[in-house]
C-alpha cells in the first residue's frame, strides 16, 4: 500500500511512506535479509531499497567498514540476490529518539548491473 495502511496481501513485502532519498531509493520498503560473515549468520528487514544500497533495520547494527554477503528476494522479479556489501553508517538504538529505527546503511560491493536494472524496473513499478 502506498500509505503503509493495510495488508498488502500476502504478497512478502509492504510498501511504506516515502522519503526523499539520493541515489534512486524512491519507496521504503521490508524484504526480509539474510546475511553471514566470521560472526555468523544474521536476519533483518531491509527498509529501503536503491540500486546502490540499503537500510537494514537491526537492534545491534555491525560496526562502520565491515563487509559480509547478503541474500534477499526481490518480489515478482527474481528468487535471491546474493552480493557483498559493506556498512556505511550505523544508527543504534535511543530510548530517547524511538521514531530512529536502529540499524546500518549498507553498500553493495559486487552486484552486477543486471540484476541493478531488475532493482530499478521494479522500484519504478511500485
Amino acid at each position: 500500500m502506498a500509505d503503509g495502511k493495510g495488508d498488502n496481501g500476502g504478497s512478502g513485502y509492504v510498501v511504506l511512506r516515502s522519503e526523499r532519498r539520493k541515489d534512486l531509493r524512491r519507496q521504503i520498503l521490508v524484504l526480509k535479509i539474510r546475511g553471514t560473515d566470521d560472526r555468523g549468520s544474521f536476519f533483518g528487514y531491509a527498509k529501503s531499497l536503491g540500486t546502490g544500497g540499503m537500510f537494514i533495520a537491526s537492534v545491534n547494527p555491525r560496526e562502520v567498514g565491515e563487509q559480509f554477503a547478503i541474500t534477499f528476494s526481490i518480489p515478482r522479479v527474481m528468487e535471491d540476490v546474493r552480493c557483498s556489501c559493506e556498512v556505511v553508517w550505523r544508527r543504534e538504538y535511543d530510548p530517547k529518539k524511538v521514531t530512529r529505527e536502529p540499524g546500518m546503511g549498507i553498500k553493495f560491493l559486487d552486484m552486477d548491473n543486471e540484476t541493478k536494472g531488475l532493482i530499478e524496473g521494479w522500484l519504478a513499478r511500485l
